[in-house]
């Protein structure tokens, strides 16, 4: 007869541990309660209802009564005349906020911890945060305020003897106003995370630099920015995932009929199709390549810079 196997030690360690530390901690687990109930119910729990991507959902017959179809809606949005316009404008918002935005927030922490009176350097921080609390919604009237044809920016370049322009209503221009005004809102903010990390790098490098002559530049190049990579890669790693997100509130704000050849992203198409539309299984697909393309994505980057660093994210 055969006998049942005995638990080894190492898992009646870990289940004592497990459970002292329940005990001793109780407090912190209770208070992480509320956070792990919301995403089990909001993020995780609504997982099923990615199902109706495989099929034609009716409200009336539900989720499971609804028609199952395959890969129809994939092969539709693969497919369809906005495809490639919809992969390219989006791929291209996140390739320039990439490039000038993504750096912003570095540049400017530096900046900032080069700043050796106290007072100015606490102004110029809280006027770098304070756009971050500034509601999209006014943002974009600021940009229509400013970038209309008798706004700011056009009597300023009517100075010079320059025509006005329409710039939210160009497409050429869109890309350009979505990502400034991105990097104006957002660079104070991102940099928070950037200061926290110099702060922790040790002091005595310094130091030791100044003695060795090393000038300001010299220290930032081979001081500062090694002791920040870590960080930097982590967030480079998570920006990568988000090479196929756009926030649709403020494209929505801003974008017209006249610019959706250049300002027109997959989150916007879910909406009007989603919403105004209401092509529920066609929008699950659409939502449902973006996510997995964006896993892709994050998992590649953190793939390359384990190779190539000792950084990563997990």
């Amino acid at each position: 007869m055969n006998k049942r196997p005995e638990k080894s030690s190492m898992d009646l360690s870990t289940g004592q541990t497990i459970r002292k530390d329940l005990r001793l901690n109780w407090i912190i687990y209770l208070m992480a309660l509320p956070v792990i109930a919301y995403y089990l119910i909001f993020h995780y729990g609504p997982m099923y209802g990615l199902l109706i991507a495989f099929k034609d959902y009716s409200p009336a017959e539900g989720i499971w009564g609804s028609h199952w179809v395959g890969f129809k809606h994939f092969d539709s949005f693969f497919n369809g005349i906005y495809f490639w316009r919809l992969i390219r404008n989006t791929v291209l918002i996140n390739v320039y906020d990439l490039i000038f935005g993504f750096p912003a927030g570095i540049i400017l922490a530096l900046l900032l911890n080069e700043i050796r009176k106290m007072m100015f350097k606490r102004f110029v921080q809280t006027i770098s945060y304070l756009p971050h609390f500034i509601s999209i919604v006014v943002v974009a009237g600021m940009m229509f305020d400013f970038l209309s044809r008798d706004g700011l920016i056009n009597q300023l370049i009517g100075m010079f003897g320059i025509a006005p322009i329409d710039f939210l209503k160009e497409s050429g221009w869109f890309r350009f106003i979505f990502v400034s005004s991105g990097i104006w809102q957002g660079v104070g903010w991102g940099s928070i995370i950037y200061l926290a990390s110099i702060a922790n790098i040790d002091p005595t490098l310094y130091e030791a630099a100044k003695i060795d002559g090393a000038s300001r530049w010299r220290q930032i190049f081979h001081i500062t920015i090694p002791g920040i990579m870590p960080t930097i890669v982590i967030m480079l790693i998570l920006n990568m995932g988000n090479m196929l997100s756009v926030g649709s509130e403020k494209v929505l704000l801003l974008y017209n009929p006249l610019t959706y050849e250049t300002a027109d992203v997959i989150s916007t198409y879910v909406y009007r199709k989603g919403i105004l539309e209401a092509s529920y299984s066609f929008t699950a697909a659409v939502g449902l390549f973006n996510s997995i393309i964006s896993l892709i994505l994050i998992v590649s980057a953190n793939a390359i810079s384990k190779r190539v660093s000792e950084n990563k994210l997990w």
